[in-house]
C-alpha cells in the first residue's frame, strides 16, 4: 500500500512529459531570428531611430504580429506535408506560375544575401581594413565552405549565442540611457508615417517579414522529423512549434525596438546625421566604453556570417524546390542554388557606392516581393488538397488575407510617396 502511494506521488510531482518535451522543437524559429539581427535589420533600425526617433516603433509591432502569424502557419506547411514551401509551390501550382514564383522569391534571397555579405565586409573593414567587396568575397567562401562540408551546424549555436549577448546589451543599455518610455509605449501602437519616411517603414517590414525566411522556416522544420502518420502527434507538434516561433519572434521583437530606441536616444535628440552602418557602435559606447568599436564589429561579423548561412540555405532551398527537390548540399540543385544566391549579390555590390543605403534598399526590395510570398503561402494552406483536414480555418484565411492586402497597401504608398 505504502509503496503504491508513494508511485502516486512520484506521478504528481513529476514534470509534465510536455513540458520536457516543448524544449525539444525549440531551435528551427531561433535559426530564423538571426535573420532579426542581421546587417540589413541593424541598418533600417538605426535609420529610424536616428531620423524619427520614437515615432517608427509602430511598425516593428505591427510586422512582428504578421510575422509570428506567417511563420506558424508556413511552419504548418512543413509539418502536415513533409515539404518545403519552395517543394509544395512546384508540386501542387502549373509548372510556369511555380516558376514565376520561385524565381521572384530566389531574387528576395539574393537581396537578403547582398545585405548580410555587405554587413560582413564592413565589419571586415573595421577590424582589418579589408576592402569592402573583398570582404565580401571572403564571407561568401567561408559560408560556402560551410554550407557544403555542413560544418556550419557545429557553429551555429555559438554563432547565435555570441549574437545574443550582443543584443542583450543593447537590451541591457536601455536602463542606461535617458529614454522617453511614455512616448515609446505610444509608438509601439500608435501608426504614423512622417513626410520621408515610407522608405524605411517598408525598410523594416522587409527586415522583420523576411520572404526567404518562410522557405526557410518550411524547411527546417523538418529536421525535426515530424510524424505524419498519427493525428495526435500531428495536433501537439503543431503546437509545439507555436511556442517556438511565439518565444522566437518576440526575442526578435525586443531586439528591433531597443535597436530603434537606443538610436532615438543616441542620436535623434542630439540631431545627428546618420550615413553609415559604424556609427551603431556609438550607441553601445555607454556599456562597453573605448571597447565599443571593435566589439560591435566583432558582433557585426559574426551576424554577417550567421545571416549569410541562412540566406544561402534558403537560395539553396527555394532552387532545389524548382526541381521537386528539398535542400541537400550534397545534390547539384542545392549547390547550384546556393552559387546563384551568393554570385548575383556579389555582382551587384561593385555597383554599390552607399553601403549603408545599399542595405536599406536591399530590404525595401525585400518587402516588394513579399506580397508574392504571402499570397502564395495562403494558396497552398488554404488548400486541402495540400493540407488535407488542416487546411485553414476562415479566420485564419482573413488574418494572411488581411496581412497580404496590408503589405501591398503599403508597396503602393511607397511607389507614390516617392514620386511626390
Amino acid at each position: 500500500m505504502f509503496k503504491k502511494i508513494l508511485q502516486q506521488l512520484t506521478t504528481i510531482h513529476k514534470p509534465s512529459r510536455d513540458t520536457l518535451t516543448v524544449f525539444r522543437y525549440i531551435g528551427p524559429g531561433i535559426l530564423v531570428t538571426v535573420g532579426f539581427i542581421d546587417p540589413g535589420n541593424w541598418a533600417v533600425n538605426l535609420a529610424a531611430g536616428a531620423s524619427y526617433g520614437y515615432t517608427l516603433l509602430w511598425t516593428v509591432t505591427l510586422s512582428t504580429i504578421m510575422l509570428i502569424l506567417l511563420q506558424h502557419n508556413v511552419a504548418h506547411l512543413g509539418i502536415v506535408t513533409g515539404e518545403c514551401l519552395a517543394e509544395a509551390t512546384r508540386k501542387f501550382l502549373k509548372p510556369w506560375t511555380a516558376i514565376v514564383q520561385l524565381t521572384t522569391a530566389m531574387l528576395a534571397a539574393i537581396a537578403t544575401a547582398l545585405a548580410e555579405l555587405l554587413g560582413a565586409a564592413i565589419a571586415l573593414n573595421m577590424l582589418f581594413k579589408i576592402p569592402i567587396f573583398i570582404g565580401a568575397v571572403i564571407t561568401a567562401v567561408i559560408c560556402t565552405i560551410m554550407l557544403i562540408t555542413n560544418s556550419y551546424r557545429k557553429l551555429e549555436m555559438w554563432i547565435a549565442g555570441f549574437v545574443s549577448l550582443i543584443a542583450a546589451s543593447y537590451l541591457f543599455e536601455l536602463s542606461m540611457v535617458n529614454v522617453d518610455w511614455a512616448n515609446a509605449a505610444v509608438s509601439w501602437v500608435m501608426p504614423k508615417t512622417p513626410a520621408g519616411s515610407m522608405f524605411v517603414v517598408m525598410g523594416i517590414i522587409g527586415a522583420v517579414i523576411m520572404p526567404h525566411n518562410l522557405f526557410l522556416h518550411s524547411e527546417v522544420i523538418q529536421s525535426r522529423q515530424w510524424n505524419l502518420e498519427d493525428p495526435k502527434l500531428i495536433v501537439k507538434q503543431l503546437r509545439y512549434e507555436f511556442v517556438d516561433t511565439l518565444f522566437s519572434m518576440s526575442i526578435g521583437w525586443a531586439i528591433n525596438s531597443a535597436m530603434i530606441v537606443l538610436a532615438a536616444t543616441t542620436f535623434f535628440v542630439k540631431g545627428i546625421k546618420v550615413d553609415e552602418l559604424q556609427q551603431a557602435q556609438e550607441m553601445l559606447v555607454p556599456l562597453l566604453g573605448s571597447n565599443a568599436a571593435v566589439v560591435f564589429a566583432v558582433a557585426l561579423l559574426f551576424a554577417g556570417f550567421a545571416s549569410t548561412t541562412t540566406a544561402g540555405m534558403a537560395g539553396a532551398s527555394i532552387f532545389a524546390g524548382m526541381f521537386r527537390e528539398s535542400y541537400e548540399m550534397r545534390d547539384i540543385h542545392s549547390k547550384l542554388g546556393l552559387i546563384l544566391t551568393y554570385v548575383p549579390a556579389l555582382v551587384i555590390l561593385l555597383f554599390i557606392s552607399n553601403p549603408f543605403y545599399g542595405l536599406i534598399l536591399s530590404q525595401v526590395l525585400l518587402s516588394v516581393q513579399l506580397p508574392f510570398t504571402i499570397f502564395l503561402q495562403l494558396y497552398l494552406t488554404s488548400s486541402p488538397r495540400v493540407m488535407g483536414k488542416y487546411a485553414n480555418k476562415t479566420i485564419t484565411k482573413i488574418l494572411l488575407g488581411t496581412i497580404g492586402f496590408i503589405v501591398t497597401v503599403l508597396n503602393l504608398y511607397l511607389v507614390w510617396d516617392l514620386q511626390k
